[in-house]
């Protein structure tokens, strides 16, 4: 179901041919970019795809690669983007976060540097997490699977299973909540996560995040500076055997979603719209399901949210990402269709 009316809404194709397309962002000039995960970084303007040199090394091994891609707020001044990937190290693999300029004209990243890399790496190819978001302060919001390593989530001495805040320049805000304890690093900003792969601010500068769950229990939460978020102690879903996880669906001092689906949906980007095209959608969530092909939609009340409309055309196969366009058109990135599609008022 699509609302409004199916007849006002258009969804038109705008980029295909895509390899494993995962992320994506708008440039000022209408042009687009967008990142493959095997390492790729395209740049597609009037219909003509350019590849952009300059990237870091990434592993490209099972959900690694090259990830997300935002532009901060200042990008026509500053030229910068922020990337996230996964990084080569010495015990394998780790989340990390890197900043470059993208001069005018150029195809060329330079001043690449990585302001957060996740410690430690581990080997496998499972949960990178890897949405970044820049907070109406500047600071930066990375989110990071717990790498299947199920207890580290809990773990506050490592970032697996955490959402981290740092500055632009890689250092750490003194108002982060764990500055200054003992075996705590203090880069976390929240932590229990599972796999967040989409994270969206609302219109109060609020973080909320989509993140996958095992069988069942994937959930849209509400990120509390500080707070834990539960996983492996609290799910409300099951481990893929069938069997229980951790103590049940609720435990004092842990926090509950804001919504969660049980079957897993294999949520992946979020956006929380505040456009003008379609003011009757403002303030509500749009989350891309990678295993039912479509857009979620749900209403907000407070700090929960419920699914009340799903977008689903031929278009969502295996929607990765979803990100709102400065005319209020929302723009997603379908896997499937290896192609980048503009949803719009008809």
């Amino acid at each position: 179901m699509i609302t409004p009316a199916a007849a006002e809404v258009q969804i038109t194709r705008m980029i295909s041919g895509l390899d494993q397309p995962w992320g994506i962002a708008l440039l000022p000039d209408a042009s687009v970019l967008i990142t493959e995960k095997e390492g790729r970084l395209l740049h597609v303007r009037g219909g003509k795809v350019h590849e952009i040199g300059g990237l870091p090394k990434v592993t490209d091994r099972g959900q690694g690669g090259l990830l997300d891609i935002t532009l901060p707020r200042d990008f026509e001044t500053s030229r910068e983007v922020f990337l996230t990937y996964s990084k080569p190290q010495r015990s394998g693999s780790g989340t990390a976060l890197a900043i470059a300029r993208l001069p005018e004209n150029a195809s060329q990243l330079v001043d690449l540097r990585d302001i957060f890399v996740m410690a430690p790496g581990s080997s496998g190819g499972r949960h990178f997490g890897s949405r970044v978001v820049e907070a109406n302060d500047g600071t930066l919001y990375l989110t990071i699977g717990d790498r299947g390593n199920r207890p580290a989530a809990q773990d506050r001495s490592v970032h697996n299973g955490s959402i981290v805040r740092v500055n632009r320049d890689g250092s750490v805000p003194s108002d982060n909540p764990f500055v200054g304890q003992p075996s705590v690093l203090p880069e976390i900003w929240s932590f229990g996560h599972r796999n967040p792969q989409g994270a969206g601010l609302d219109a109060q500068g609020r973080l909320w995040t989509s993140e996958h769950g095992a069988r069942g229990g994937d959930e849209v939460n509400f990120i509390r500076k500080g707070a834990n978020f539960g996983w492996p102690v609290i799910s409300y879903g099951r481990h893929y055997s069938g069997a229980k996880i951790g103590e049940g669906t609720r435990k004092p001092g842990l926090e509950q979603p804001a919504h969660y689906w049980d079957p897993s949906i294999a949520p992946s980007g979020l956006l929380v719209y505040q456009g003008a095209m379609f003011p009757e959608w403002r303030s509500d969530i749009f989350v891309g399901s990678l295993k039912f092909d479509y857009i979620a939609r749900l209403e907000v009340n407070g700090t929960q949210a419920a699914e009340v409309a799903q977008i689903k055309t031929q278009a969502t196969d295996r929607v990765r990402d979803v990100i709102e366009a400065p005319d209020g058109s929302i723009w997603f990135v379908s896997v499937g269709n290896g192609a980048v599609y503009r949803m719009s008022r008809g």
